[in-house]
């Protein structure tokens, strides 16, 4: 039985979901289909254009995360790539914004789908959505996701057994796959996966449902266009403010002391 608290939330309590998690098998075929059948081409553009890009968030040793998605800010990528102009060193803005579309539409026509279902009965609810893969040896340094207007959800896809967990605060959670692990990314936190094997989830950002939704839009405006100007490759995922301060160990040192206390 799972515990639920302030930043692990239970799924139950956001019913939109549940269009992608019944969904989940399709979706990881069709990502099992893009990653088998793309040519070397098509790759690189999903990783190199598609793939939201952090300047501050930190691995310890080589091992990497690799991600690329289809909806950022709420707008499929190709209207996202178009609005802010981006300029790829091997793509000007319409051919990538082209190449996008294309290839959104030949491989994840479900996940759009889906995706579309949701955000036309929610109020465009659904912020990013994107492939989040973790490569075996991967440990990611604590940070936080400055994102106090979302929350964000993790589809397992593909979950191999093992140590692949995720720490926050003084909690160790797994993901499971076709089951959603709700986050809230403003409390520190360092992912792993210390097995031999790839782990992939699907990422789903959405506004926090309680909060009045002009008032989320107001803020995730003003945050993506800085995010934007400092990085225009994050596609206003990642910014600055995901570095852990200070104040972020003293929290996650904390709650680690707080458990310790109560068992001795």
């Amino acid at each position: 039985m799972s515990t639920f608290n302030e930043y692990h939330l239970d799924p139950k309590q956001f019913p939109f979901l549940q269009t992608l998690q019944d969904e989940w098998q399709v979706i990881r075929n069709e990502f099992r289909y893009f990653i088998q059948q793309a040519s070397p081409e098509e790759l690189r553009f999903a990783y190199d254009v598609l793939g939201p890009k952090s300047k501050t968030i930190k691995t310890k040793g080589n091992s990497k995360y690799s991600a690329f998605g289809i909806l950022f800010q709420g707008l499929f990528i190709e209207k996202y790539i178009q609005l802010h102009q981006i300029q790829y060193p091997e793509y000007d803005t319409d051919e990538a914004s082209e190449k996008a579309l294309i290839l959104r539409n030949k491989y994840f026509p479900n996940l759009a789908k889906a995706i579309k279902k949701v955000n036309f009965s929610e109020d465009n609810i659904l912020r990013n959505v994107y492939f989040g893969t973790f490569h075996p040896g991967l440990d990611i340094k604590l940070h936080v996701n400055y994102n106090p207007h979302m929350n964000r959800g993790y589809l397992g896809l593909i979950v191999p057994e093992g140590d692949v967990a995720m720490k926050i605060c003084h909690d160790k959670l797994y993901w499971n796959e076709g089951k959603f692990l709700i986050l809230d990314h403003s409390y520190p936190h360092c992912p792993h996966n210390y097995t031999d094997y790839d782990r992939t989830v699907l990422v789903v950002d959405f506004f926090k449902p309680e909060k009045p939704r002009a008032e989320v839009r107001g803020f995730e405006q003003e945050q993506v266009t800085q995010r934007m100007q400092d990085n225009p490759y994050s596609l206003g995922v990642f910014g600055k403010s995901d570095q852990a301060n200070v104040e972020d160990f003293i929290k996650y040192g904390l709650a680690h002391q707080l458990e310790w206390d109560k068992a001795l």
